[in-house]
């Protein structure tokens, strides 16, 4: 096995009916990059997370967790290696005070009382939140509300952290908050992992994107190799980066990934 992978993905198979696999034999592993898993609703992106996370279980192949196969872990065990924000924080916040809910994933697997408020509270301060500890979740608005549950895995410490749609409901603030907590995470060595169909997002935050369509894997790569193939994607029923097409749109063969790039190329070619 691979030493440099945190997560192994040996020839998974999975299917909710007989005959109708979901997912069909993948083979990959998954490192410290910060990696996003792309492609159209019905690819299989959820239900493999829902497999890493354990919430299902494999129809054949295995999941392994820094050379442990996860189907040996609880999914309790689980949880103290590999974290999950959900869509919807309604699905995952029920406490009433923010800094309860945020406190509540480490005590739950065996962390002490004042480590996890310390971890909380550190998590809350990340995502720009430490002056609404004592507020009601539910006060608050539903962008705010995503960023306490981000903080509510961040505060688990996992050495795996899953998004799912990070950016739905965020405005630009919220989205470069989740885009600084991302990098963050990246700098500590924890695998950061997103499921997501905001193109923009994935090219300006993540350092590997996976091409899912119909149980399989497309393409796997950088997101400036991925971005690049432009067929592919299109097979995949996605498109490139507002900015990538719009650069090859104007002639551009350099594949541009963001605003920055092009903008920091225009400059190094006019002196």
């Amino acid at each position: 096995m691979d030493n440099t992978g945190i997560l192994e993905i040996k020839d998974l198979h999975f299917a909710y009916t007989e005959g109708e696999e979901i997912l069909k034999g993948l083979n990959f592993i998954i490192d410290e990059r910060s990696t996003a898993i792309i492609g159209q609703n019905g690819a299989g992106k959820t239900t493999f997370v829902k497999l890493l996370k354990g919430l299902l279980y494999p129809t054949s192949g295995s999941i392994y967790f820094k050379g442990t196969d996860i189907a040996n872990m609880t999914v309790a065990q689980l949880a103290k290696h590999i974290g999950m924000v959900f869509q919807n924080p309604d699905d995952q916040i029920f406490k009433n005070r923010v800094i309860d809910e945020v406190m509540f994933g480490p005590l739950k697997i065996g962390i002490g009382e004042s480590i996890a408020r310390q971890k909380a509270e550190e998590a809350l301060e990340l995502v720009g939140l430490k002056n609404l500890a004592d507020k009601n979740p539910y006060d608050l608005g539903l962008s705010s509300r995503k960023l306490v549950a981000i903080a509510s895995i961040i505060a688990m410490d996992t050495k795996v952290i899953i998004f799912d749609e990070p950016t739905i409901a965020q405005d630009y603030h919220g989205k470069e908050m989740i885009k600084s907590v991302v990098r963050k995470l990246r700098s500590e060595g924890k695998a950061v992992i997103t499921i997501i169909h905001d193109m923009d997002f994935v090219a300006d935050t993540f350092e590997r994107a996976i091409v899912f369509a119909k149980g399989n894997i497309l393409i796997d790569g950088t997101t400036r190799e991925v971005f690049a193939e432009e067929d592919i994607l299109k097979e995949a029923y996605l498109e490139q980066p507002n900015v990538t097409k719009l650069c090859r749109r104007l002639g551009y063969d350099e594949v541009f990934l963001t605003t920055e790039e092009f903008i920091a190329f225009q400059k190094a070619n006019m002196q």
